[in-house]
């Protein structure tokens, strides 16, 4: 299931981006004095002692304010408050306890989350900063000296965060139940289909594009095996995306697609595939997810012929060409028709993203491949194929070992992927293949 949350909150201008950038190792926020500067939330992976969990920074909370625009980062911030499994509140030693600290706390002891605070700009070593005891008087009881930008002190923080998320037990997805994301633009009925699914109204369903702003987790079992369905809010073009609340929508979205096992891709029916229904898939396919086309409102469409079905479906096929590997199911949320179909699809699409293969059969399949369609020359030399293993699955990856990487056509790279897909099926699942030359280390 999706990894434990922690978010990083406080006032503007006290080093919250500065410490989300150290945590995470990478310059991902943006670093600036001037207050304000972080808007949305941003978010990053953070490992420490083998463990790895998830990281938010948040813009800078204003509790009082008459702006439009601190309005809505607090509300960002309160968002970001609500999904954590911990909180990091950051202050600023050198400008002292303030009235804002005092309130942001103040609404982090009413959230009843675990609760850290990290003193920055505690940049000298020795003995402890006597500036740092005043904070004590937050209500708080973890209070660290930190450096957001030495890094002193970081350690003592992030073993607090550890001993506050889900153990890794609990970090751990159930045994046997399949993360289902049902993803797709507004209004295509992801809603409705999710209810059909659960039998029951656990979604609001209106015609109303952007009803759903959470993505919402639902479980059910059945004789086909243990699924966790998530609804998932309309995915807008981001010229279309102004609202604060839907760009927090949208990244949820985003999450969503990373932590699911299997995406169903919605599309509908009387409009084929659009422009944003490419960019939806695109993500899909980049994130290496199992993957199952869902054309829906079937039952709204109006004339149909005998071949309606087929020709709709190559319109598919054509405008989602990098995905042939997924199977398309036509069904009808609105009146259930078809809807069973997609647990057997669910199961199989996930079961070929997981599967893996042994590498003598790989080999056996490579010999024949490369005796069929000799591998390209060029300049008169000859690319020469060593052996072929699977590396990991989700999607499954596989690494071949060649004399000269430079010589191997993405042509022909096509050409070996289609032959193990012939062999071994991986329908419904993207595959990865890394080219390995003679003398490049191992990662």
């Amino acid at each position: 299931m999706a990894k434990p949350l922690v978010a990083i909150v406080g006032r503007p201008n006290v080093g919250k981006s500065m410490l989300f950038n150290k945590l995470t190792g990478r310059r991902t926020a943006i670093v600036e004095d001037t207050p304000g500067v972080t808007r949305d939330r941003i978010y990053g992976d953070c490992e420490w002692l083998g463990r790895h969990f998830s990281l938010v920074d948040t813009g800078g909370i204003e509790p009082r304010t008459d702006s439009q625009m601190l309005q809505f980062m607090r509300r960002q911030a309160e968002i970001g408050i609500a999904l954590a499994d911990a909180v990091i509140l950051v202050t600023d030693v050198r400008s002292g306890l303030t009235a804002a600290d005092e309130d942001v706390a103040a609404m982090l002891r009413r959230a009843k989350k675990p609760v850290a605070i990290a003193v920055n700009k505690c940049d000298a070593t020795g003995p402890v900063n006597p500036d740092v005891y005043e904070f004590y008087t937050l209500g708080i009881a973890d209070v660290f000296e930190v450096s957001a930008i030495h890094g002193h002190g970081t350690g003592d923080l992030l073993d607090w965060v550890l001993d506050n998320i889900p153990a890794p037990e609990d970090e751990q997805e159930e045994d046997g139940v399949i993360s289902v994301a049902i993803v797709g633009k507004p209004n295509v009925g992801k809603s409705s289909l999710l209810n059909c699914i659960l039998g029951e109204e656990r979604a609001i369903v209106s015609n109303v594009a952007g009803t759903t702003r959470d993505a919402i987790d639902s479980t059910i079992e059945n004789e086909a095996g243990k699924f966790c369905f998530i609804d998932t809010a309309g995915m807008r073009r981001r010229s279309k995306v102004d609202d604060a609340i839907e760009k927090y929508s949208n990244l949820r979205s985003i999450a969503a697609i990373e932590r699911a096992d299997v995406c169903l891709i919605l599309l509908d029916a009387n409009d084929g595939v659009t422009e944003q229904d490419t960019k939806i898939a695109g993500l899909v396919h980049e994130a290496g997810k199992a993957a199952i086309l869902v054309v829906n409102k079937w039952d709204a469409v109006e004339d149909k012929q005998t071949n309606t079905m087929r020709d709709l479906e190559q319109q598919v096929r054509r405008d989602l060409s990098y995905m042939p590997y997924a199977p398309v199911v036509f069904l009808s949320a609105l009146t259930g028709a078809r809807v069973d179909r997609l647990f057997g699809e669910i199961v199989a699409v996930n079961a070929q993203n997981t599967r893996r293969i042994l590498t003598g059969q790989l080999n056996s399949v490579l010999a024949d491949a490369t005796a069929r369609v000799q591998p390209p020359t060029d300049k008169g030399r000859r690319l020469k194929i060593y052996y072929i293993t699977q590396a990991s699955t989700k999607p499954p990856h596989f690494v071949i070992f060649c004399n000269d990487a430079r010589l191997f056509h993405f042509s022909y790279q096509r050409y070996l992927e289609n032959q193990i897909r012939g062999v071994f099926g991986l329908s419904g699942t993207p595959v990865r293949i890394t080219i390995r030359q003679k003398g490049d280390k191992e990662e």
